[in-house]
C-alpha cells in the first residue's frame, strides 16, 4: 500500500514538473497485494503545445519542441475544458490556441481523451 501511494504521489509530482511542449507520462503498474487483492495505477501521458490544425472529434495537430508537429486523434469521449476546470466547447478551440492534451497510445495512434486549453504564453 505504501508502494502505491508513493507511486502516485510521484506521478502527481511529475504532472507538477511539465514544461510547456513536453511530454511526460507515468508507467502503468499492476500489483497484488499479500492478501491477494489487485492496485492499478493508470497511466497517464500528456502533451503540451500550439494548435496547427483541429477538425473537431477527428485529429489534432500540435507545435511542440519536437522537431516535426504532432498529430493526434481523438478517441469517441474527449473533453474540452481550460486549466480551471471550466467545460468548453470544441469550436472555441482555434490554430494557434495553446492546449494540454491527455492521450493513450494504441499501436502508432495517439488518442485524445482530454484537451485542456491553457493560458496563451506572453
Amino acid at each position: 500500500m505504501i508502494k502505491l501511494f508513493v507511486s502516485v504521489a510521484s506521478a502527481i509530482a511529475l504532472m507538477g514538473l511539465v514544461a510547456y511542449g513536453q511530454t511526460s507520462s507515468t508507467s502503468t503498474r499492476v500489483a497484488t497485494g499479500t492478501n491477494g487483492t489487485t492496485e492499478t495505477t493508470t497511466t497517464t501521458t500528456e502533451s503540451t503545445g500550439t494548435v496547427t490544425d483541429f477538425t473537431p472529434g477527428q485529429m489534432m495537430v500540435l507545435k511542440t519542441e519536437a522537431a516535426e508537429p504532432v498529430r493526434y486523434k481523438f478517441s469517441k469521449h474527449v473533453t474540452y475544458v481550460t486549466a480551471d476546470g471550466r467545460v468548453v466547447q470544441p469550436s472555441q478551440i482555434r490554430k494557434d490556441s495553446n492546449v494540454r492534451v491527455h492521450y493513450v497510445k494504441e499501436g502508432d495512434n495517439m488518442l485524445v481523451d482530454k484537451v485542456i486549453v491553457t493560458k496563451d504564453r506572453d
